[in-house]
């Protein structure tokens, strides 16, 4: 279901609401300028890396393959010195499958990945990014914010993805037109003692794009 649209005259605003994962192809629809997958994380799993030491959250930057994903972020965690347990495989599992959901949609052969440990007001300031597009997970603390703007301003309303909720959304470079008027910030956090783990990816076609392709950590 999308919640927002606007005519094809005017910028894409549009803002798909999945209750399946299947459903954030709804991306591809005119107008649609994100898709959110609303769901819960499982049972225990908040209070699981709410109580991880920051030193102790995986963190990286790297551009692979999708079916790459799962043993880098496998990496990422014993590099941390973050211990085996069943909430660590199925964040590294549920990581590995939205890569590849993404990957999919998308039809990219190459995924830039960021797994981030933010502490600070990174990005604080609403934009579109120069991108074709990116999803976005928060693990742990608030989710990515968003609004609608259609000529640069602050978004008069602010929404909030919930924590856990992947959110993909178009770039200023989405081939297709109305280009995207849906803005979009990391929650101004600095100073708070919180601490977010979140997910970042791009899909990346061509290997010129970003040089010679890091498959290892």
């Amino acid at each position: 279901m999308i919640t927002e649209q606007t005519k094809v005259t005017d910028a894409a605003i549009g803002v798909g609401i999945a209750d399946q994962p299947e459903e954030l192809s709804v991306i591809h629809k005119p107008g649609c300028a994100a898709a959110i997958w609303r769901r819960q994380l499982p049972k225990g799993f908040d209070t699981w890396i709410d109580g991880i030491n920051p030193d102790n959250l995986p963190s990286g930057r790297l551009v692979l393959r999708p079916d790459g994903v799962a043993s880098s972020v496998q990496q990422l965690c014993d590099q941390a010195g973050l211990r085996n347990s069943a909430q660590r495989d199925w964040l590294t599992a549920d990581i590995a499958d939205l890569a590849k959901r993404f990957a999919d949609l998308m039809r990219a052969p190459y995924l830039r990945f960021r797994l981030d440990v933010i502490s600070t007001n990174a990005c604080r300031r609403f934009h579109i990014d120069a991108i074709t597009s990116r999803l976005i997970c928060t693990y742990r603390g608030t989710g990515t914010q968003y609004g609608v703007s259609t000529d640069g301003s602050e978004p008069k309303r602010v929404f909030t993805v919930g924590t856990g909720s992947p959110m993909i959304m178009r770039g200023s470079l989405w081939p297709e037109t109305p280009k995207s008027g849906l803005l979009h910030r990391s929650p101004p956090i600095e100073g708070s003692g919180e601490t977010r783990l979140v997910l970042v990816l791009d899909p990346v076609s061509e290997l010129d794009e970003i040089g010679d392709v890091c498959g290892s950590l």
